[in-house]
């Protein structure tokens, strides 16, 4: 092609023209882009069964309509034969009764099904599988969230079509850009009075920091919608009132408004697209803007695909009505990768980073031949189902794992034997006899498998004695808890039940913690949030049938070292089990500083804020330098739990414990003489620690953010400040379309097209006085926030939002110490 044909062309931005001049200076000789970009891609025969595979999770925030969205899902594919809702409690994912009773997801539930439904399917068709999971989109389940992530292959965001962009939609959004999981949006409730499709748009590039890819449009019929268009296709998608049916659908005819809409928006769509493929750039200089369907849906595949989220494309529609959603798991299906397009899966062996595949041809310098890896699965989540008791969900990685074969536990270090095998929606199952690589599914037998361990099939019943036996996907990082309630057995029977009950969940979710007070026998469980200790509080006593005297939710504080100990050694020689032994060792505790973590040497752990760091001086003298160091890391761990002053686990502590074989080794010992001699150890320090006064107390401080009217703004800031002790951060008009700080997004590079009453905006504006919302974010003490949200009811009328995360643990000094 010459100069001259491309200046014939519509006009080029600079950094268009720039890249092409530089591509056909590569490639001018070449025509790759014209045979392999008009035909459609067709999978080779072998990836057939993974390429048709998604994994996909949606996420939100609280009240978007991700369960809403899920059932029409359902509904649109087969499964169901109504939509479940959740206001009537009867939805399929939300299947705990606290769930249906709050109206809100608690649990990442995770869903089967096909797509497209037997009668959509084009000639010579495949149907794609499709594993959903459904998170919670409440601040305190941010962890269930997180642990999903890792494992999905792609992502839709649910917005509502009337708040836009709101607070934790951004803290979600950010944990999957920090996974790169490619992701598309979906802007829901458009049906809903107020709902602006073109403030949604905008919200998404200015608080997402991507260029919003405008796939679908509402077709709007005076103020309410009537429909969506496929931008692309130049089609309507989605009627209201009807099931979507492509032969209904086709004789809907653009006209008008809408078809000079829709010929816009492709335009602008391939224009945002030329800026970042190459592929369409050359095709677009070749035939302009006739570029095929194919050749635009496979570009906006290969430009999310890395995801980095630098464009987002964006659906349109009303779960609420089915509106938009079949079109929606076409955009699953068109535009988020398989399996076998992602990344290759990084593996964590002792404290490196490696690739899967090669850590599974590493030579092996053994002489005896070793256990090959046949199968590796991730746990995503377990759960307590009342028919078939604890079940595991599992992701796998590499190879198939089959129902009958033992599983080797890397994390726990014990083999495990499955009962059965089976793909779960919510409450039906069906059972399968082997999970493919790429494929999600349900365990059920596993006695100790627990959310975020790591499972291993090999060729035998016997583990390898290598670093294969110690391979781990994306280990959890359970944040520590800040708040805590305490409970007391009825019985001594009862007391039993209680911590089976308390064990198992435990299991299903990592961030609950419990532990007993061998004194009192009262039990104390911590967690992340009030309302996660009472949905915790609730599956104990309605799922679990524990009963216990309950106390009320407290702030969960913590103690810490104002200076360091001197060395304290300790020696344990009692009689264990029916096992006599001795052993000793030394043991420094200091405060625990940022430079800790740039200058620590060697192998160290890390747990609730504090490290722990065992040296030996004289290694070669020591039996088995892996399980001593782990014994003496147990110890010191038991005695962080509980501090000298109030009995809160010690925080923000570096431990540093001696073993020197020379003084401390007194022959063959139990691990469990080990275990003791750390305890005692760092128990003698922490209690001189507390003697000395170098004992202070730590309080969880939140990040919080309000979103409230402006006119009841200025009495919650003085609240916050005066009365609360807490710092106002910033304040800002959650209306204003500004550029965020990175300056990446032109908010006038956004293509949005108009709502149906854009007329009026200008009278809206002379009273967007009581209309006008302010984002209030400050940093406040947990314990002035326990019970803020009523008392917020007053102040604003109930009309306000309020999110809030842990953001550090503070020390308390003054007045409130004392107190305390």
């Amino acid at each position: 092609m010459s100069l001259y044909a491309l200046t014939c062309r519509a006009p080029l931005r600079y950094s268009q023209l720039v890249r092409l001049t530089s591509l056909y200076s590569k490639h001018y000789d070449k025509t790759r882009f014209t045979a392999r970009s008009s035909s459609s891609r067709t999978p080779a025969q072998k990836d057939t069964g993974i390429q048709y595979v998604r994994n996909i999770g949606i996420i939100a925030h609280v009240d978007a309509g991700k369960t809403t969205t899920t059932e029409q899902m359902l509904y649109n594919c087969g499964a169901l034969k109504r939509a479940g809702n959740v206001d009537q409690g009867d939805t399929v994912t939300d299947f705990l009764p606290m769930e249906r009773q709050r109206g809100i997801t608690i649990q990442s539930a995770a869903i089967t099904f096909k797509w497209p439904l037997q009668e959509r399917l084009p000639p010579y068709g495949q149907q794609y599988i499709i594993n959903l999971i459904d998170t919670p989109g409440h601040v305190d389940f941010r962890f269930e969230v997180e642990r999903c992530m890792h494992i999905l292959d792609g992502v839709v965001c649910v917005i509502d079509g009337v708040e836009g962009v709101e607070a934790h939609t951004e803290r979600v959004w950010a944990s999957a850009q920090e996974f790169k999981v490619p992701r598309v949006i979906y802007v829901n409730k458009l049906d809903r009075d107020g709902a602006s499709f073109k403030k949604s748009v905008q919200d998404i590039g200015l608080k997402l920091n991507g260029m919003p890819l405008v796939c679908h449009i509402p077709w709007w019929g005076k103020e309410t919608m009537k429909g969506v268009v496929d931008v692309i296709t130049r089609s309507v998608v989605s009627w209201a009132g009807t099931r979507d049916v492509p032969e209904e659908l086709s004789k809907k005819i653009l006209e008008g408004t809408i078809r000079e809409e829709t010929e816009r928006a492709r335009e602008r769509l391939i224009e945002q697209l030329c800026e970042k493929d190459d592929d369409l750039l050359e095709m677009w200089t070749a035939h302009g803007k006739d570029i095929s369907d194919v050749a635009i849906k496979e570009s906006i595949r290969r430009v999310i695909k890395d995801g980095e989220g630098s464009l987002i494309p964006v659906f349109a529609g009303s779960s609420l009505k089915n509106i938009g959603v079949a079109a929606l798991l076409d955009g699953v299906t068109d535009y988020l990768p398989s399996p076998s397009d992602r990344p290759e899966l990084e593996v964590r062996i002792g404290r490196t980073q490696q690739p899967l595949s090669q850590v599974l041809q590493a030579p092996k310098p053994s002489k005896k031949s070793q256990p090959h890896i046949e199968a590796l699965a991730s746990v995503f989540k377990v759960v307590n189902d009342p028919r078939r008791g604890m079940l595991t969900f599992v992701r796998v990685y590499h190879g198939v794992l089959k129902k009958n074969t033992s599983m080797w536990n890397a994390n726990l270090q014990q083999f495990e034997r499955p009962l059965n095998m089976m793909q779960i929606s919510a409450g039906q199952t069906i059972e399968i006899p082997h999970l493919s690589p790429g494929q999600i599914g349900a365990i059920s037998g596993l006695k100790a498998a627990r959310t975020g361990d790591t499972l291993l099939t090999f060729g035998s019943d016997k583990a390898p004695q290598s670093e294969l036996a110690t391979i781990q996907v994306r280990p959890p990082e359970i944040p520590p808890g800040v708040a805590f309630i305490v409970l007391d057995a009825y019985s001594p029977t009862g007391a039993k039940a209680l911590e089976e009950a308390l064990e198992n969940l435990s299991r299903e979710d990592p961030s609950l913690r419990w532990f007993k007070d061998e004194k009192t026998e009262q039990y104390t469980l911590s967690g992340m949030g009030t309302l996660h200790l009472e949905v915790a509080r609730d599956r104990l006593e309605n799922h679990y049938k524990a009963q216990a005297y309950w106390g009320a939710i407290s702030v969960d504080y913590k103690e810490c070292l104002v200076a360091a100990t001197a060395p304290h050694r300790a020696v344990f020689d009692k009689t264990v089990a029916g096992k006599s032994g001795k052993a000793a060792c030394s043991v420094v505790i200091e405060p625990l500083d940022e430079y800790h973590r740039d200058t620590l040497s060697g192998s160290y752990f890390e747990r609730d804020g504090n490290i722990i760091q065992v040296v030996f001086p004289r290694e070669d003298l020591v039996p088995d330098i892996e399980a001593t160091r782990q014994h003496l890391t147990n110890g010191v761990i038991s005695a962080l739990a509980r501090g000298p002053r109030r009995n809160s686990p010690m925080h923000q502590c570096l431990v540093t414990v001696t073993f020197d074989a020379r003084t401390d080794l007194f022959g063959p010992a139990p691990g469990s003489h080990l275990i003791g001699a750390a305890n005692k150890a760092a128990r003698e320090a922490l209690k001189e620690a507390y003697q000395q006064g170098l004992v202070g107390i730590l309080e969880p401080v939140m990040k919080v953010t309000i979103v409230c009217p402006e006119v009841s703004a200025g009495a919650v800031q003085h609240d916050l400040h005066s009365v609360r002790g807490g710092h106002v951060l910033e304040v800002k008009d959650v209306q204003e379309t500004h550029a965020n700080e990175s300056g990446v997004i032109d908010a006038s590079e956004i293509y949005a097209p108009p709502d149906p009453y854009e007329f009026q905006t200008t009278l809206r504006e002379t009273q967007k006085g009581r209309l006008r919302m302010l984002e209030i974010t400050a940093r406040v003490p947990f314990v002035e926030m326990l019970n803020y949200d009523t008392l917020l009811r007053g102040k604003t009328q109930g009309r306000h939002t309020l999110t809030m995360a842990l953001d550090i643990f503070e020390r308390v000094t003054g007045p409130r110490e004392k107190a305390l």
